[in-house]
């Protein structure tokens, strides 16, 4: 129900998903491998898989911790967009690609939750797009030394709320890895 005009094609997003930012990520290995049975059937369906990759003072371009996991290879034909900011749109060609392709919804994977995720999704939502949040294919890494909760409140307290959020004329919400449907809006049913 996204607000874009002839927008009527979905993409799973793919934030971040690289050694450096996901070394230490709760529960690394089930979310990414959630992300992973995700891409396979977005490519079984004929939906496309953008990868966003992030890099800056830590995440130093061609540096082991800055490419995407082994675990996942993007494709030649998929988008890979290059950021530097926490919204994946903000100062990339991800608005370009999108509209390229008619994107209009974005199912949302990757990391960090409480910092790209969370950018990401807000981003998507006030440029119009509908916004899923794969709520089992995201993660954090641990911020209490910060005074951050523990990854796993902050993966549910995301959730949570992200399962909640409206905008006139988009949809929001969450859906597990196993109910993802690249064709219909969330029903909110899952956290």
């Amino acid at each position: 129900m996204t607000t874009l005009e002839n927008r009527p094609n979905s993409a799973l997003l793919v934030v971040d998903v690289q050694n450096g930012v996901v070394k230490d990520a709760y529960e690394r290995d089930a979310v990414v491998a959630n992300i992973a049975s995700l891409v396979d059937r977005a490519r079984r369906e004929h939906v496309p898989v953008i990868w966003v990759r992030h890099s800056d003072e830590g995440l130093v371009k061609d540096s082991d911790e800055w490419r995407i996991v082994p675990e996942l290879v993007p494709a030649d034909v998929e988008a890979l967009v290059e950021k530097n900011y926490g919204d994946s749109f903000e100062d990339t060609i991800l608005e370009t690609v999108l509209a390229d392709l008619g994107i209009g919804r974005l199912v949302v994977t990757g990391a960090q939750t409480d910092a790209c995720i969370r950018s990401t999704l807000h981003g998507a939502l006030v440029r119009g797009y509908d916004a899923t949040l794969v709520s089992d294919a995201h993660t954090t890494e641990d911020g209490t030394a910060w005074g951050a909760p523990p990854p796993e409140a902050v993966i549910a307290h995301t959730n949570l709320y992200w399962k909640y959020q409206t905008a006139p004329g988009r949809t929001a919400g969450t859906v597990e890895t196993s109910d993802v449907d690249f064709v219909a809006a969330p029903t909110n049913s899952s956290n």
